[in-house]
C-alpha cells in the first residue's frame, strides 16, 4: 500500500488510473476471464454475430405463413451452405494453424504458423488456387482444402508450433519514424525499430477474443522492471505500460505453454533475454504501433 501510495503522488492522477488497471495475466483455455477487464459487447454486436449462425434468424409474417416460399426458393439459395468457406481471412483457430503449416510444406509460406488468417494466408491459398485451377478466392472452399490436404502431410507439433522466432512482417508506416516497438498482430511479433530499421525482434502473444490487446498508435507510458499485476497478482517482469493498463512484458507462461494460451490484453513475450535488452533501450515516450 506504501508503494502504491508513492507510486500515485510521483506519476499523477492519470498515470494512477492506469496502475489501478494493470490487468494483465495468463489465461488458460476456458477460463472465464475477469469482469474488471472484459469489454461488454453491445446489443447489436451480440445480434448480427446470433444472426450469423445458420437456424437463427427469425422468418418475417410473409415467410412462414406462405407454403410458396421455401418451394420457390432458387438452388443456388439451397446450396449455400456446401460453398461456404472452410476457412477465411479473419479466422484464428487450430485448423487455421494446420493449413499453414501444410502451406509451408508446399514452399508458398515461409513464415511460421500463428492460427491467425490474415494476408499473407491469403495471398498464399490464392497461389495455391491459381497453380490448381481453383477459383482464386483466397478464403478456403472444401475442394481447396482437400486438394491441399491431398497434396501435403499431417504436419508434426514442431511444425505446428516451431520453437523458432516467428518472421518479422512488414512495418506499419508509423513505425517508419523515429524510435517505436512496431507489434504484429498477423505475425505475432514485436520489431524493436529506430528510424526505419530493425534493431532486434521477438516473438509475442496477445490477449483473449474476450480481452484483446488495442491496436493503434500509443507511446510507452510508464516502465517497471518487477511488477505484479494488481488484478490478477501475476509477475509481469520488464513491463512497459502503453495504454491504460496494457503493457509489453516477459511471461512464464507464454515461454512454457506458447501460444496454447493468451493474456488479458497485454502483449506477452517469451524471451526473457531479448525482453531485457529491450527494456534497458526503451525510454518513456517512445512509441508503440500495434496493428494487424
Amino acid at each position: 500500500m506504501h508503494r502504491q501510495r508513492a507510486i500515485i503522488r510521483t506519476l499523477g492522477l492519470a498515470t494512477a488510473v492506469a496502475f489501478a488497471a494493470t490487468a494483465c495475466g495468463p489465461q488458460h483455455s476456458g477460463s472465464a476471464p475477469a469482469a474488471p477487464s472484459a469489454p461488454v459487447a453491445s446489443p447489436s454486436a451480440s445480434a448480427s454475430r446470433q444472426d450469423d449462425k445458420p437456424g437463427t434468424a427469425s422468418p418475417s409474417p410473409s415467410e412462414s405463413s406462405s407454403p410458396s416460399a421455401s418451394a420457390s426458393a432458387s438452388p443456388s439459395q439451397s446450396e449455400a451452405p456446401a460453398v461456404k468457406p472452410v476457412m477465411a481471412n479473419g479466422d484464428e483457430n487450430d485448423q487455421v494453424r494446420e493449413l499453414q503449416a501444410r502451406l509451408r510444406q508446399l514452399k508458398l509460406m515461409s513464415s511460421a504458423p500463428t492460427g491467425f488468417y490474415g494476408s499473407k494466408t491469403t495471398a498464399a491459398v490464392k497461389s495455391f488456387q491459381s497453380q490448381h485451377g481453383l477459383g482464386a478466392t483466397g478464403a478456403v472452399d472444401e475442394a481447396t482444402w482437400q486438394k491441399i490436404q491431398g497434396l501435403s502431410r499431417k504436419p508434426t507439433e514442431e511444425e505446428l508450433r516451431p520453437p523458432t522466432t516467428n518472421e518479422v512482417a512488414a512495418p506499419d508506416p508509423r513505425c517508419m519514424q523515429g524510435r517505436v516497438m512496431c507489434i504484429s498482430k498477423e505475425s505475432r511479433t514485436l520489431a524493436w525499430m529506430i528510424d526505419g530499421k530493425v534493431v532486434s525482434s521477438m516473438d509475442v502473444r496477445f490477449g483473449s477474443e474476450n480481452t484483446p490487446t488495442r491496436e493503434g498508435l500509443f507511446q510507452v507510458e510508464w516502465k517497471a522492471k518487477d511488477w505484479t499485476s494488481t488484478i490478477y497478482h501475476t509477475p509481469m517482469p520488464y513491463s512497459m505500460f502503453f495504454s491504460q493498463g496494457q503493457a509489453v512484458h516477459y511471461s512464464a507462461d507464454f515461454a512454457a505453454r506458447g501460444y496454447a494460451g493468451a493474456s488479458h490484453g497485454c502483449v506477452n513475450v517469451r524471451d526473457k533475454a531479448k525482453l531485457s535488452a529491450l527494456f534497458d533501450q526503451v525510454k518513456v515516450g517512445d512509441k508503440v504501433v500495434v496493428y494487424w
